[in-house]
């Protein structure tokens, strides 16, 4: 009989935590992945190129990026060619 109560309790204790853990895992993935955040915005502040309280809903902006500097000229390097040797 006390076998019979020791696997009773042990699959209602399984159960009970696959339950809990089915309900409480993505709460405590959304506070932890707000609290990340909100670190990474203390830390680094706002990244350029996101004003985000600065536009009205609806508003088109363009940001251009620079234009890049290439130089098609530059020597990459020397052309080596090899020979087998038997």
């Amino acid at each position: 009989m006390v076998l019979l109560q020791t696997i009773l309790i042990v699959i209602l204790v399984y159960y009970g935590l696959k339950f809990l853990m089915k309900w409480l895992a993505p709460k405590l993935l959304n506070y932890a992945v707000k609290k990340t955040n909100e670190r990474f915005e203390q830390q680094f502040g706002n990244p350029q190129g996101f004003d985000n309280g600065r536009h009205n809903e609806g508003e088109t902006i363009i940001s251009k990026k620079p234009p890049r500097k290439s130089n098609p000229s530059k020597k990459v390097g020397e052309y080596i060619d090899f020979e087998e040797i038997d």
